[in-house]
């Protein structure tokens, strides 16, 4: 959109707010459309900025008169909520902030453009659970996991749990979703007074080794857990995530989905149970979820310099253990990228965590601001790799080597703000 041919969007649903609320509504709109004028960002979080500084309790007056769904983990919570949404969206108007603005703000700002009635499902970063669900009093709370993420300015993950704990103590929801695989999650959630236990066959353990209720150590064995100094342990199971599918409500629905790999069915496992909770057909949310292929650019197949590549997402030790399930089939070789930016976190000490030896014999491009602290952990890792200074670079050697098959596109596997820099190659930008 040019500056010749913008308009200020309508004030739409906002006129049956208070005179307060209208006023920070729309001047919110006003200056999210500025900011997308002179191609400063999408607008949305400076726009829900400043709504907010004119009316502090707007985030309550906008979910006075709808259903409220909050979907909040480490990993995951953007998948999560795009398939909640079109779950839901096969039988109901619904608003929600998918693309990632999951603090207050962003949460506004996407309210503030949409009917007063349609359900909302929120994506609600990790630290902000506690006031979105004060304000919101949601009445569905999906709750996927907790790990190490961004470890120079995050909070511990014990730490998150306990305020989980608090949040569902003082705002109890209708009904809590949780991951009964994930020991930081289920004694959050049994503050709860009614929840419904996912197994979702959770591997990553490395940071739920300590019990949250008493310190204690947790023992995993066989698919289950038990502290051994006091009582927590794994739940018994409503939903369960199996290699052939999703087993809800005495029914299976099959796999596989459109999108690939086992951390997508438990994505949509948490997205079917969420739903029928709120009311939907679970046939009819199920085959829904088909029709999604991708998640604001995650699993993006494109044409990037003549090569068609595949890009993915993996921000952590957790996530990327869940990526390297695609990542460890094939012999054709890939991309890795890892820069160390505020949105990153500073510190990449956690690609030592990483099993990376696990894709084998392919060729790896090491990319990003880090590539050399990358490098020198395929090097001790004794893994097949090489180092490129960008991805254009990096597929230029590939398209050299032996093992490259035009038939197949090239994974290019990045965490979050490399990851955002080869959407917006691919004209991908959100």
């Amino acid at each position: 959109m040019t500056a010749s041919s913008a308009s200020v969007p309508a004030t739409g649903p906002a006129m049956k707010l208070r005179p307060r609320a209208r006023l920070a509504v729309a001047a919110g709109r006003i200056v999210a459309w500025a900011s997308r004028v002179v191609h400063f960002g999408t607008g949305s979080v400076i726009g829900g900025r400043v709504s907010l500084l004119i009316d502090k309790n707007l985030l309550a007056e906008l979910t006075a008169s709808r259903d409220v769904a909050i979907v909040s983990a480490t990993n995951g919570k953007t998948t999560t909520t795009k398939l909640l949404s079109t779950a839901l969206g096969s039988n109901r108007p619904v608003v929600s902030n998918w693309l990632g603005a999951n603090m207050t703000p962003g949460i506004v700002a996407a309210l503030a453009s949409a009917n007063p009635t349609d359900t909302a499902v929120l994506e609600v970063d990790e630290r902000w659970v506690d006031p979105v669900l004060r304000a919101t009093n949601a009445n569905t709370v999906v709750l996927l996991n907790l790990s190490r993420d961004q470890l120079d300015r995050t909070q511990e993950v014990r730490k998150l749990a306990e305020q989980w704990r608090s949040a569902l103590t003082a705002t109890p929801p209708n009904v809590v979703l949780a991951n009964a695989d994930d020991p930081l999650v289920t004694w959050a959630a049994l503050a709860a007074p009614n929840v419904i236990w996912i197994a979702t066959g959770q591997e990553w353990t490395a940071d739920a080794s300590g019990c949250p209720a008493c310190s204690g150590r947790i023992d995993f064995v066989d698919g289950s857990w038990a502290c051994t100094s006091c009582d927590l342990q794994k739940p018994t199971i409503d939903v369960a995530v199996t290699e052939d599918g999703i087993s809800l409500q005495g029914k299976i629905f099959r796999a596989p989905l459109a999108l690939p790999g086992r951390v997508n069915r438990v994505n949509a496992a948490f997205a079917l149970a969420a739903s029928s909770a709120l009311g939907a057909d679970l046939n009819q949310a199920f085959d829904a979820l088909d029709d999604v292929t991708e998640v604001a650019g995650r699993y993006r197949v494109a044409t990037f310099n003549g090569t068609n590549i595949r890009l993915l997402l993996a921000k952590n030790p957790a996530g990327w253990h869940e990526a390297l399930e695609l990542l460890e089939g094939p012999s054709t070789p890939l991309v890795i990228a890892i820069n160390a930016r505020i949105a990153d976190g500073h510190d990449p000490s956690w690609l030592w965590d990483v099993a990376y030896e696990r894709v084998g014999d392919r060729l790896v491009i090491a990319i990003g601001e880090r590539r050399h602290d990358l490098a020198v952990r395929f090097r001790y890792g004794n893994i097949n790799h090489s180092v490129a200074d960008s991805l254009e670079d990096a597929l230029a050697l590939i398209r050299q080597s032996p093992d490259f098959d035009t038939s197949v596109p090239i994974d290019v596997a990045s965490n979050y703000t490399a990851f955002q820099d080869h959407l917006e190659k691919v004209g991908g930008v959100l």
